[in-house]
């Protein structure tokens, strides 16, 4: 393999990193537990294993890719209380792998505008809170009542202390 074709899968990696780190801004900003630097490594061992598959004509290696984000999503969701936390973490960090073997095919576009969305996406976590505090389909069940009067970490983070 030439030098310039090793600098132009250095390129994808880089654009693979920038794209995890920039949807990993949106998470640490939210204060979630995949910030930065997680989502960035997410992104970056995806595309990484995308380009050893590639080069060695294997798509088991991407096809790993998957179970052992799976396996690593499944370790982000616990229990918390009454609900379940971690859950759009999991997702996340599943789709921003996804994200970095695209990066490794050489879809940059469609990969940057999946990132572009995936942002926008979590960024309506506001919405959706809202929208489930004032469902009416869940008022009879005493124990989403109970979750909806709980304030989550995410609303507690958004103000600033008494001073």
């Amino acid at each position: 393999m030439s030098n310039a074709d090793q600098f132009d899968i250095f390129l994808r990696l880089l654009i693979a990193l920038g794209l995890g780190g920039a949807v990993g801004i949106e998470r640490e900003f939210r204060g979630h537990e995949a910030g930065i630097r997680t989502s960035a490594l997410v992104c970056l061992g995806a595309a990484m294993f995308g380009e050893a598959s590639h080069h060695f004509g294997d798509s088991r290696i991407a096809a790993g890719v998957v179970q052992g984000i799976g396996f690593l999503g499944a370790g982000l969701i616990f229990q918390r209380g009454d609900g379940v936390a971690g859950v759009t973490t999991a997702a996340t960090v599943w789709v921003l792998a996804a994200l970095g073997l695209l990066v490794s095919e050489q879809l940059w576009l469609v990969a940057a505008l999946l990132a572009g969305l995936l942002i926008l996406l979590l960024e309506l976590a506001p919405v959706s809170n809202y929208v489930f505090s004032h469902a009416r389909a869940h008022v009879g069940d005493p124990d989403v009542r109970r979750r909806v009067h709980t304030r989550d970490r995410r609303d507690r983070l958004d103000e600033t202390p008494d001073q």
